[in-house]
């Protein structure tokens, strides 16, 4: 039986065929699935020792709009119907303010990679979250990474094949692309 309703989160700073993999693993397990884009400002982006480059700059290239604009493009182009799915920020560095956001009474739904994904499981744990591990995997275990995808795009390297047709075209239809070559 699935879940009424289910919560991932992520920063999605380049969506990637990895993120894709884990929204639509979540979207299998429940009916309606709620998307949290966590670093949706700076106002609300913290440092984590657990994982220091998250709250740099450089590492949130990205607009929570444009963010938004990916996942909700390419949901739509996998066959998740609009009406099963929702976006909306997440801020996982302020977990007083998440509930402002999402539905106590869903299932979190979570993959763990490193110490960041465990203290976010800590936290949400701590919240009172009903918490599914999807996977346990190493960072090798990796399809891809943001980080990857983004130094590809600086350097001029190949990265089509390493995100959802719909984000490829979206970044270079926007100038996205460009503008991240011009960013030291």
């Amino acid at each position: 039986m699935r879940d009424p309703i289910g919560v991932i989160h992520g920063r999605f700073q380049m969506l990637h065929l990895g993120h894709m993999e884990y929204l639509l693993a979540g979207k299998e397990r429940c009916e309606r699935l709620i998307i949290g884009i966590s670093n949706p400002d700076a106002t609300v982006t913290r440092f984590s020792s657990a994982s220091p480059h998250r709250s740099q700059q450089s590492a949130n290239p990205l607009t929570y709009f444009e963010r938004y604009e990916m996942i909700r493009g390419s949901l739509l182009e996998s066959g998740v119907p609009r009406e099963e799915f929702d976006i909306v920020p997440f801020p996982v560095n302020c977990p007083e303010l998440i509930f402002n956001y999402v539905p106590r009474d869903a299932k979190f739904y979570m993959t763990l990679y490193d110490q960041w994904s465990l203290e976010k499981k800590a936290m949400l744990d701590g919240l009172g979250c009903a918490v599914e591990v999807m996977w346990r995997r190493t960072d090798a275990d990796r399809l891809t990474s943001g980080t990857e995808v983004r130094e590809r795009i600086r350097s001029g390297q190949p990265w089509a094949h390493l995100v959802p047709p719909f984000v490829y075209r979206y970044m270079t239809q926007q100038g996205i692309e460009g503008r991240l070559r011009e960013e030291p």
